[in-house]
């Protein structure tokens, strides 16, 4: 009993870490294929888009709604990426490996110096 007490309490430690670290929400989409940026969307408009990159003869459509994105169809085989929940959260992806599209999220923070100067 103490043990799974003692399992308890670490992952609500780790989910809270977690949260706190990549709970914030993200500003824009990027959406990737083939390993290069094909867009960058706002979080804070409402759209709906086709992705169909010409090499794989496939497609996938995303939607940006209330501050979410998702995929909400594709043709590949097993239809991950349309299972996946929505995300919002900066770091939180969406990856769609037959047609090697990546949906990420990413914040309006940003580092303020990106190396140690001298």
């Amino acid at each position: 009993m103490l043990f799974a007490t003692a399992m308890l309490i670490i992952a609500v430690v780790v989910y809270l870490f977690v949260q706190f670290i990549y709970g914030k929400e993200g500003v824009y989409v990027q959406v990737t294929v083939n390993g290069e940026v094909y867009g960058e969307y706002s979080l804070n408009q409402d759209i709906r888009m086709c992705i169909d990159d010409g090499q794989t003869d496939g497609f996938n459509v995303f939607v940006i709604k209330d501050g979410k994105v998702s995929v909400t169809e594709a043709d590949c085989p097993d239809k991950l990426c349309v299972k996946q929940r929505a995300i919002s959260k900066n770091g939180e992806s969406i990856v769609c490996l037959p047609h090697k599209l990546v949906i990420s999220v990413i914040g309006g923070e940003e580092a303020e110096y990106d190396g140690f100067t001298g």
